[in-house]
């Protein structure tokens, strides 16, 4: 069958109201919708099961679980930005409708994550960023700016942290790595390869992976020895970061909590640092 996004969108215009809201949700949820039952999906839509039905057969699918499988298939493709942008030309109808619409879909991402993260596979990330003789810190293109917010909390605390962000420098700066260190992986859709390529060394070396991705899909985390994903998918020529920064929050947070002693007593030292460097503007009418 043809790219069923574009299907899709090509589609629209000519859908019925439920039809269209089903059509807008899979297009905005392109990373999550693929794993959804027919009942979840009309759960999340606010439809009911027979529609979700007909909207498979009408776009020319046998059932549900033909269309599934396209879904699933759509997603590995990857789409390109352009393909991203054309997408969000169609579904978001007023330029001040969709600024309230990506908004509100933010925060089902969060609501998302929250639902689906694994509270094991969190606190086993935390033991294993605690207990780490160093941190390395895997990011390129635009996730190079949670990398960057990782590093810098992590090495305020720790003190061991370093963003890895060119991909020229990988090898030069992982070739020392042991079964003592960690690496933090951070790719999405459309994943890296240098990050992915990254991640499998450590894994070969026997160092510990945390990936930070977004699907169970994701080519890290075949890699990883624990996995959290958020969902950075949305209907534009960018990637949404709300979710996969506020589960960095969380696990800054968390690593925060179990290091308080020793990092109460460095943040002390740093304040002092601070004060004398004058870093920071004590001047509140400014």
């Amino acid at each position: 069958m043809a790219d069923l996004y574009q299907v899709i969108t090509n589609k629209l215009p000519d859908m019925s109201k439920s039809q269209r809201e089903i059509a807008r949700y899979v297009l905005s949820h392109m990373n999550s919708v693929p794993f959804l039952t027919v009942g979840q999906l009309a759960k999340q839509v606010g439809v009911g099961e027979a529609t979700v039905y007909r909207f498979a057969t009408y776009l020319g699918y046998s059932g549900y679980p033909e269309f599934q499988k396209s879904l699933q298939d759509a997603m590995k493709k990857q789409l390109t930005t352009v393909e991203q942008l054309k997408i969000s030309e169609d579904i978001y109808d007023e330029e001040g409708q969709a600024t309230v619409e990506m908004f509100e879909e933010d925060m089902d991402r969060i609501r998302e994550m929250t639902q689906q993260l694994n509270m094991d596979d969190f606190n086993q990330a935390v033991d294993l960023i605690v207990n780490a003789k160093r941190i390395f810190i895997v990011a390129n293109r635009s996730a190079v700016s949670l990398g960057s917010f990782l590093e810098f909390y992590f090495d305020v605390m720790l003190e061991n942290a370093e963003l890895i962000r060119n991909p020229h420098g990988v090898s030069e700066k992982l070739f020392r790595l042991d079964e003592d260190d960690v690496v933090i992986g951070l790719s999405f859709a459309r994943y890296t390869k240098n990050t992915v390529e990254a991640v499998s060394f450590a894994h070969d070396r026997g160092t510990k992976v945390v990936a930070i991705t977004d699907n169970r899909m994701s080519p890290l985390i075949p890699y990883a020895d624990v996995s959290l994903c958020a969902r950075s998918d949305m209907s534009s020529l960018i990637d949404s970061f709300v979710a996969p920064l506020s589960l960095i929050n969380a696990l800054i947070t968390a690593v925060g909590r179990r290091k308080r002693k020793e990092i109460e007593q460095h943040l002390e030292e740093l304040e002092v640092v601070w004060d004398r460097f004058n870093i920071f503007s004590d001047d509140l009418d400014n």
